[in-house]
């Protein structure tokens, strides 16, 4: 059995679970290594990462470069002797900081992969219309998400499920992948399988803001399947035209109706109590939005509070 020094290396709340399921089963963190303070918001505020604040609450070394590949950094990594590092939703490592450890470095990605390598697997398998995704373990070489596989857990995807509701459940299951396989790696009892490449394989490509707008002429479910995916973060877009107004209207949640008609995509139905956009194979009835400048709130609150124009619509 192997007496693992730990160095642990995450930036948002997704890493934090898998830090706090280590620390809970008792193993020796003895460094974490997450992203450094940014200014945010209006006053521009150093913002420190999500595991940074756990890891200072629980006492434990922190260490935040700017330049992975930095003598400072990697003299200050040596020097926490460590013989295993992990790594939850990080950046790309260079190969001097992967290859230090006596065991290795393993990344934990939310994805079955090789499917999904990229940035936003769960936003993109919700996307796509997956009905199953997972977590997977592997240790870490070149490229990004290529490297052989340690473990794999899968679930299933609900069909009004989010990428809010997935993260959560993901996060959970990733934290108990970690623990089986930080457990194998300590008895030395695991093998690994390399990853195949096949052409068709489906990327997590990274959310940009014209990515995440919404195309009305796509089909009833693609649009369900598009906004579920991009909800609560970064969340899918369009343009409302009220009142020869243009407003950017962010949609959160949201309903489907299939039915047959001949309306043209985009068109806006709507009383006191709803709104519904005309799409192909039926309606899409609108939730939970935030139109611009205000907050993110049901639609039926919303409607007691503003008035569209009788030809608005969406684009």
């Amino acid at each position: 059995m192997k007496d693992l020094r730990i160095v642990f290396m995450g930036t948002p709340d997704f890493a934090v679970g898998i830090l706090n399921a280590l620390i809970t089963d008792g193993y020796n963190i003895v460094g974490v290594i997450t992203a450094p303070d940014r200014p945010a918001g209006r006053g521009r505020k150093l913002n420190e990462s999500a595991v940074k604040k756990y890891a200072e609450l629980h006492g434990l070394r922190v260490l935040q470069p700017t330049n992975l590949k930095k003598v400072e950094f990697l003299e200050d990594l040596k020097s926490l002797k460590a013989n295993l590092q992990i790594v939850v939703a990080f950046r790309m490592l260079p190969k001097v900081v992967w290859q230090l450890p006596e065991f290795g470095t393993f990344n934990l990605h939310a994805s079955l992969l090789p499917e999904y390598r990229g940035a936003a697997p769960i936003n993109c398998a919700i996307m796509n219309g997956e009905t199953k995704t997972g977590v997977t373990t592997f240790f870490i070489d070149e490229k990004i998400d290529t490297g052989a596989v340690i473990l794999q857990d899968e679930t299933h995807i609900l069909p009004d499920e989010d990428a809010g509701a997935l993260h959560d459940r993901l996060m959970l299951l990733g934290a108990n992948t970690v623990l089986k396989t930080v457990e194998r790696i300590k008895e030395g009892n695991f093998t690994t399988t390399v990853q195949e490449s096949p052409k068709d394989l489906k990327l997590a490509y990274k959310l940009e803001r014209d990515t995440c707008r919404i195309d009305w002429n796509q089909p009833l479910e693609t649009i369900h399947n598009f906004i579920r995916g991009l909800s609560p973060y970064p969340a899918a877009w369009t343009t409302l035209y009220t009142h020869r107004e243009e407003l950017t209207v962010k949609i959160y949640k949201v309903g489907i109706e299939k039915a047959v008609h001949d309306l043209k995509p985009g068109e806006l139905f709507f009383d006191k109590k709803e709104i519904r956009v005309a799409v192909a194979g039926g309606f899409i009835n609108l939730l939970e939005i935030q139109l611009q400048g205000k907050k993110r709130m049901q639609t039926l609150d919303l409607l007691n509070g503003i008035t569209l124009s009788e030809n608005a619509f969406l684009r």
